[in-house]
């Protein structure tokens, strides 16, 4: 217990450890701030006119269409309308209808917005005679901030595994593993120092994400709390692996910063273009972090129906990805003379 004591007090000094533990519960308070922001907006048709050349029933018709930008002159309303961070549709008026102004440079959607507007305008009669019943879709905020705390989660799953990369690297330069060859302490009793320490920094950095983003129902708490410990598990022995392939700082640096990604993006990609109980969705369990993400989503959506299926995947991955690294381990050790 002493060696973990110490290998805690070895956190205070690892600056890039401390910031993997916080930036996830920054990033969970961050997105929580989002419960009150509709995301729809995003996507509403800007409008621009200049002061005074609409008429009020113009001015009227267009706010019911999106948003309206009033500008003193033409100039400026035409600078608005060119400017690339934009993708507003100038209107001015064209005795007794509107004309569009387009900067060429639109995506499709607003040009066919801007095309239509005049024939819409004129036709304004004809459509309000028209009953029109309009369904609302459901809200895609949801689904969104739901995407994005699971994505938050597991990259504060990952901080066991930046840690015992960075652990084992800083021994090596610093000397401090060939002092541990020397101690009265097994593979086993190693490997087991630095899992654990792994294991708790991502197991409390997610937990604590968690209570940030969600809300928790007590029957999600126990499969939920299985998939923080297996998933950090192996994110803790994905560290150990880097640690040991490493031969320096910027090459294990690099190999986390590529192992992250490997670690995220996939299991995007595959929860969003692939559909479930496909082939593609089954093959993709050979990644791990795919059946943390699936366990996640369904549990920040209240579905707990696959959840004992992404438990057993990730106990196969920590069984098997463990006994491979007392292999390799082994083997390097020998090799080396170890």
């Amino acid at each position: 217990m002493r060696g973990i004591y110490y290998q805690f007090k070895n956190i205070r000094r690892d600056k890039m450890c401390i910031l993997s533990f916080l930036l996830p519960i920054i990033a969970g308070i961050a997105i929580n701030l989002l419960s009150g922001v509709s995301l729809s907006t995003l996507g509403e048709t800007a409008f621009g006119i200049v002061q005074n050349d609409l008429t009020e029933e113009m001015v009227n018709w267009l706010e019911q269409k999106g948003s309206v930008m009033i500008y003193e002159d033409a100039k400026g309303l035409q600078r608005a309308v060119i400017d690339p961070a934009t993708q507003m549709i100038g209107a001015v008026r064209d005795g007794d209808t509107i004309r569009t102004i387009l900067s060429g440079d639109e995506l499709q959607l607003y040009k066919t917005i801007g095309d239509n507007i005049p024939l819409l305008f004129e036709e304004r009669q004809a459509i309000n005679a028209v009953a029109i019943q309009v369904s609302p879709a459901p809200s895609d905020s949801l689904w969104i901030k739901s995407l994005l705390i699971v994505i938050t989660m597991v990259t504060a799953m990952f901080m066991g595994c930046t840690f015992n990369a960075m652990n084992i690297i800083g021994e090596k330069e610093d000397g401090i593993l060939f002092i541990n060859e020397i101690l009265p302490m097994t593979q086993k009793d190693y490997v087991f120092q630095k899992i654990f320490l792994g294991l708790v920094g991502g197991v409390l950095s997610t937990i604590a994400t968690a209570l940030v983003c969600i809300k928790i129902e007590f029957e999600q708490l126990i499969p939920l709390l299985l998939l923080i410990i297996l998933s950090a598990f192996i994110s803790a022995l994905i560290g150990m692996y880097i640690g040991l392939f490493s031969s320096g700082l910027m090459v294990g640096i690099v190999y986390i910063k590529l192992i992250m990604i490997f670690f995220i993006a996939p299991p995007i990609f595959f929860y969003l273009m692939i559909p479930a109980g496909s082939i593609g969705r089954t093959l993709s369990y050979l990644l791990p972090s795919s059946a943390t993400f699936y366990g996640l989503m369904d549990l920040v959506n209240g579905s707990r129906q696959s959840i004992s299926v992404y438990l057993a995947i990730l106990l196969i991955h920590c069984v098997a990805l463990l006994l491979i690294y007392f292999i390799t381990g082994y083997r390097k050790k020998k090799v080396y003379g170890v």
